[in-house]
């Protein structure tokens, strides 16, 4: 029978500072009107003191519990994020330091912005079926506020911090990842870019706000609602079974008009898609699992449930995946 990987416990991490939209009206040009009418966005939370490896650990932590598992266990780390602790070593090897998990285990991080809990699920679970992993740590985190410009309203409306992570093992028969897909165009790079703080080859002192998030997102709307729907699409003809079949479609929780039109395309009714924007904002590859992880406690997930996840982030980078629960 097929070796698989089954998402055996699932963990999240928020920081505890909320920034509402009447907050962000004090500092930008905006409104709560505004932002909820084009997001969908009523909060968000801010990191205080509370890293990109502090959130990533307790995500794991809870998910392990869940799992019912001890961190001694993994041999394989997985992280999905584009606000590393450092520039190395990696935040895997952060959290594999710091959850004491074993000494020869792999760890490493993935940059796809967005989409990368499910580029890093979509390592992990290729892993453990060629065998070379038997329970693996995948996690997604991400702190925007550190790379966000507090003074655009185009950007700083949107997005927020925070993590999930689940625990995959490996098992026999039908459950688990029944199929999963990651693509990317770089020739759309500068649709959703952070230039960070890389200087130019000629190391020309750069403007303070060069550093920030940047976004034309009227376009990168239009790629989103297009590539998500078609990468759902194919993963579920792959796995032989029908839009009719999702239990439960769990996506990238970055604007409500993208989830809407998503859900619309694929004729799902309200109730088989799970959303939380309103309380997180965008937190990039932290967003799909920190609203599975709610879902799941919620109830929202039974056995043998079909969940899909669809993301899309900066890359420009997309996938999906689809999972027998």
């Amino acid at each position: 029978m097929a070796l698989r990987s089954r998402i055996s416990g699932t963990g999240s991490c928020v920081p505890r500072k909320v920034v509402t939209n009447q907050d962000l009206e004090r500092i930008v040009d905006t409104s709560d009107s505004w932002i909820s009418s084009r997001t969908g966005i009523k909060e968000r939370r801010v990191s205080v003191g509370e890293t990109t490896v502090v959130m990533a650990v307790k995500a794991a932590r809870n998910a392990l519990k869940s799992a019912d598992i001890s961190a001694k266990e993994i041999d394989l780390v997985v992280v999905g994020t584009v606000t590393p602790e450092m520039i190395f070593p990696s935040t895997a090897c952060l959290v594999q330091s710091q959850l004491g998990i074993k000494s020869g285990a792999a760890a490493f991080d993935v940059s796809a912005a967005c989409s990368g809990f499910l580029y890093a699920l979509d390592a992990a679970d290729k892993y453990i079926k060629a065998g070379a992993a038997k329970k693996a740590l995948v996690i997604g985190v991400d702190q925007f506020s550190r790379i966000i410009d507090w003074k655009d309203r185009s950007t700083c409306v949107l997005f927020g911090d925070g993590a999930g992570a689940v625990v995959l093992s490996a098992g026999e028969g039908e459950r688990g990842v029944l199929s999963s897909v990651i693509h990317s165009d770089g020739r759309h790079w500068e649709m959703l870019y952070a230039p960070g703080s890389i200087q130019p080859s000629h190391f020309e002192e750069k403007a303070a706000n060069d550093y920030y998030v940047k976004m034309n997102g009227n376009e990168t709307f239009k790629l989103a609602v297009r590539t998500m729907g078609k990468a759902i699409t194919d993963i579920i003809e792959d796995a032989g079974l029908a839009t009719e079949d999702i239990a439960l479609l769990i996506p990238h929780q970055a604007n409500i008009r993208i989830i809407n039109a998503t859900k619309e395309r694929l004729k799902l009714p309200d109730d088989r898609v799970f959303t939380n924007i309103e309380k997180y904002g965008n937190t990039s590859a932290g967003s799909i699992p920190l609203a599975l992880d709610e879902a799941v406690r919620a109830g929202r997930v039974k056995d043998g449930d079909i969940v899909v996840f669809v993301s899309f982030g900066g890359g420009l980078t997309w996938g999906a995946t689809v999972v027998r629960w």
